[in-house]
């Protein structure tokens, strides 16, 4: 395939993700002023994801293992239907500890998303849990995130709710 048509696929298909996705939301409170922009929330109800976000409220972080002889305790993450290396759809949701250490991470200094426009410089990280998964998130709860976090850093779980509280979002700060 040219590399004309792959870039033109990949644009085509991240014009119909943006489109799909619920549109960013700014409340007015009952003075009629707006209200801080929400960070981009998922999308409900999707089968494959649901169970993950239903874990999310009673603040649990969940990962699933493939059910196949052949790929027995095969860590599965991100939330899908159907395990990645053998493609069966037998799967088994597990609860994680939530600790981890860092494998690497950026500092964002400046976001135009509204929603994160106000964040100041924040850290956005892939994070390797003991369970044997990695998870791209946020590390929170750092004075300076250029200079308090290292790659192999120790960290756990934390939780920031969103909205109304109907959904948490997993983040971490050193153990």
């Amino acid at each position: 395939m040219p590399n004309w048509q792959w870039q033109l696929g990949m644009v085509a298909s991240w014009v119909l993700d943006m489109l799909l996705h619920r549109p960013f939301s700014r409340p007015i409170n009952r003075l009629g002023e707006l209200e801080m922009t929400l960070r981009p929330q998922p999308r409900f109800p999707e089968p494959d994801t649901e169970p993950f976000w239903e874990a999310t409220k009673k603040k649990d972080l969940v990962y699933q293992t493939c059910d196949n002889a052949d790929c027995t305790d095969r860590v599965i993450f991100y939330p899908r239907a159907h395990c990645d290396t053998c493609g069966t759809l037998e799967t088994t949701w597990n609860t994680s500890k939530g600790e981890g250490v860092v494998y690497t991470y950026s500092v964002v200094m400046q976001s135009r998303h509204p929603a994160f426009k106000d964040l100041g410089p924040y850290a956005v990280a892939y994070v390797d849990l003991d369970e044997g998964f990695r998870m791209m998130t946020n590390i929170v709860n750092v004075e300076n995130p250029i200079t308090d976090i290292k790659i192999g850093m120790r960290v756990k779980v934390v939780w920031q709710e969103q909205g109304d509280g109907e959904i948490a979002l997993p983040m971490f700060e050193p153990a």
